[in-house]
Formats: structure tokens, C-alpha cells, sequence
């Protein structure tokens, strides 16, 4: 036997060298070590002196009915604030429609190169030449005329009775009788208040007139400065095509009341020629009157021709007459060929929803509702056509 068959037969060695480090492939011999399970402490606490505490007084019924009535409380206060200032608000809505209205005639003089303040102020001072001169010019023949109107009041309801069916209402009812003892001079200056009362309009009115001038002039003069700053209280992803609208309306507004000044002017010099050629008594009074009434869209020019016709009636018959023909053909001159040539590039309002703004525009803020109900409308109509509609269809 060999050498090499000896250490062949030899038994091997276990090799002395550990396997690699590695994860384990088996379970883990025993529990993960960890800190030593606690017991449990049961900690007793002694019930409180006063009883125990309720549930947290943000959900009680209680604080939400006193919360809430403060609110209503707050709502009520501020209503009531409104009110007492409601006619100083009306002011100066007045003069703010007036500037949005003077306004494209601010705009085209700084056109022509004209400083914008020079601009405010040639306007403002063209509007109040325009007032005071129509002032100067109404009110003497007015307060003669209207002074005459009362004093002869009686003596005209007297020319009624030659009319047989109001003749026969007399006799059945004593409807003229009554009339005649009611409308009196003294009667009637006791209606108005008297001298202090007519005073106290009076002085109230020219409060009135110069407060309306001054905050226009004010309005005027800071318009683009207010109007940026509103147009900056949207958010800037928006800002453009609010401002875009805003210009439109602005423009809509000012047509409007441009157009709505120059038809009540076409209305009153056509009513004084007409009464002058009629020789009916106080014609200048009666124009005034039909042209400040036509301001008034939808009804105020059938308001200024019932006053109108009711004069001319107690003036003759033949008068009455004519003035309802002619009422009744101006008014449609007027609807059908006047206003449509001057609005044509104003506002496009339909019939219906200029009668129902109107109402709802006298039930809230009386005739001064009535002159802003139309551009209000157009407003409302352009928002509706230019926003809501588009977002409707988009969905």
C-alpha cells in the first residue's frame, strides 16, 4: 500500500470556518427581546364635589339660540342704520348715476386733448349753467302759474258741469259739489303744509340739488380711480374680463341716461308748442310737466298727458280733445320712431321686462327706481348673456 492511498483513507476534518452571515431562513428561536411587560394600574378617581362636568358648550342648544339671536340682533341694528341713511344713500346713488351718465362727455374733451380735470370741470359747470338757467326759467312762471292753477281751481271744476254724463254723476252723487268744497285755495295751501311747510321743501330741495352737484363733481373727478380700485377687488385670473363687462355697462348707462334727457327734451318743447298753439293756460307749467314725467320709462309720458288732457279739459271741450289726439300721436311718434332712432345704440331692452323693471324699480326706490330700472336690466341681461349662459352650455 501506498503513501498516497494511506492519507485517502483518512477521515476528513470538519472544516473549522462559520457559514456567512445572512438573514435568517426559519423561525426565531425564541420571543424578541424587548422591555418587560408592565402590569396594569388602575388608577381611582374621587367623583368631583360639584358633580360632573356636561358636554362642551360649543354644541349646546343654548349658546347656539343666544349666538344666533345676537345675529339677528346685529341684521336688525343694521336695517335699522340703513334706514335712518336711506335717503342720504339715494343722493348718492343719484349723483353717482349722474356721473356715469357726464361721464363719455368727460371722456371725449380729454380725446381732444383737454386735462382731464379741465375736462370735470368744463362739464360740471356746462351742467350747472343748464340747471341754474332751466331753474331761473321755471320757477317764476311756475309758482305764478301754479299759484294761478289753485286760485282758479274751483271755477274750472264749475266748467265740468256742462258736461252731461259728469253733470248727471253730480246730480246723482254730488261728486263736483263735494270736489268744489274740498279743493280750495286755503285747502289746498293747508295740504302742502302751509308757508313753513312749503319752506321747509323748498330749502330741503336746494340741500338736496347741492349735495347731488357736489358728489358728482367728486364722482367725476376720481371716476377712473374709483373704477380701478373696485376692478382690483377681483381676483387677477378674472380682473380683464370684468373690467371688460364693467366698461360695457359703464357705456350702457351712460347712453341711456343721455338718450332718456334728450327724448324727455323733445317731449316738453313739442307739449309747449302744441299748448301754445291751443292757447291753453299754463303751457309753460304743463311742458316742464310732461317732460320730466317722460323721463320716467313706460308711464310717465300716459302720467304727463292724463294731467295735461285733464287741464285741457277744463279749459273746453274742443281743447281736451285735441290735447288727447295729441297725446295719443306723440306718444306713438315717440315709441315707434323717437326712442328707437336715440336708443338704437343704447340699450336693447324687451317690452315685458321694461314694464315689470319699472314696477318692481317704483315699488323699491320710487321714481327714482323707475329712471334706473331699464340700464339696471341691460346689465343684468348682458351679465346673463355674456357669463351665465356660456357656463351653462360649457357643462
Amino acid at each position: 500500500m501506498s503513501v498516497d492511498q494511506d492519507l485517502e483513507d483518512l477521515p476528513e476534518e470538519e472544516s473549522s470556518e462559520e457559514p456567512p452571515a445572512g438573514p435568517p431562513t426559519g423561525p426565531p428561536a425564541g420571543p424578541p427581546a424587548g422591555p418587560p411587560a408592565e402590569e396594569d394600574v388602575i388608577i381611582v378617581v374621587p367623583p368631583p364635589r360639584f358633580g360632573t362636568p356636561g358636554p362642551p358648550m360649543r354644541r349646546s342648544p343654548l349658546l347656539i339660540g343666544l349666538f344666533g339671536g345676537l345675529g339677528l340682533l346685529l341684521a336688525y341694528s343694521l336695517y335699522q342704520a340703513v334706514d335712518q341713511v336711506r335717503s342720504i344713500l339715494v343722493l348718492i346713488f343719484i349723483a353717482a348715476f349722474l356721473a356715469i351718465g357726464l361721464n363719455p362727455a368727460v371722456v371725449r374733451l380729454t380725446r381732444w386733448g383737454m386735462p382731464r380735470v379741465l375736462a370735470v370741470a368744463t362739464v360740471g359747470i356746462g351742467a350747472m349753467l343748464l340747471l341754474c338757467g332751466g331753474l331761473l326759467a321755471l320757477i317764476p312762471p311756475l309758482v305764478t302759474q301754479t299759484a294761478a292753477l289753485v286760485e282758479n281751481l274751483p271755477t274750472y271744476i264749475d266748467n265740468l258741469r256742462h258736461q252731461d254724463q259728469l253733470n248727471k254723476l253730480n246730480e246723482d252723487y254730488k261728486l263736483l259739489d263735494q270736489l268744489k268744497a274740498v279743493a280750495t285755495a286755503g285747502n289746498v295751501t293747508k295740504a302742502l303744509g302751509g308757508v313753513w311747510g312749503g319752506a321747509q321743501v323748498v330749502f330741503g330741495a336746494l340741500f338736496n340739488i347741492v349735495t347731488v352737484i357736489v358728489l358728482t363733481l367728486y364722482f367725476m373727478a376720481a371716476f377712473d380711480r374709483l373704477k380701478e380700485g373696485g376692478y382690483k377687488l377681483v381676483p387677477a385670473s378674472r380682473r380683464r374680463r370684468v373690467a371688460l363687462l364693467g366698461d360695457e355697462i359703464l357705456m350702457k348707462v351712460g347712453a341711456y341716461l343721455g338718450g332718456a334727457l334728450a327724448i324727455a327734451v323733445i317731449a316738453g318743447i313739442s307739449s309747449f308748442v302744441f299748448l301754445l298753439i291751443l292757447d291753453v293756460k299754463y303751457s309753460y307749467a304743463l311742458a316742464v310737466l310732461v317732460a320730466i314725467t317722460d323721463l320716467i320709462p313706460q308711464i310717465g309720458a300716459t302720467l304727463g298727458a292724463i294731467v295735461v288732457s285733464i287741464v285741457g279739459f277744463a279749459t273746453s271741450i274742443p281743447a281736451g280733445i285735441a290735447c288727447v289726439i295729441f297725446f295719443v300721436i306723440y306718444q306713438q311718434v315717440e315709441n315707434y320712431l323717437i326712442y328707437p332712432t336715440v336708443m338704437r345704440r343704447a340699450v336693447k331692452v324687451s317690452d315685458l321686462a321694461a314694464i315689470l323693471s319699472v314696477l318692481l324699480g317704483v315699488a323699491l326706490m320710487g321714481v327714482v327706481g323707475a329712471l334706473i330700472a331699464i340700464p339696471v336690466v341691460a346689465a343684468i341681461q348682458l351679465i346673463v348673456r355674456e357669463v351665465l349662459i356660456p357656463r351653462q352650455d360649457a357643462r
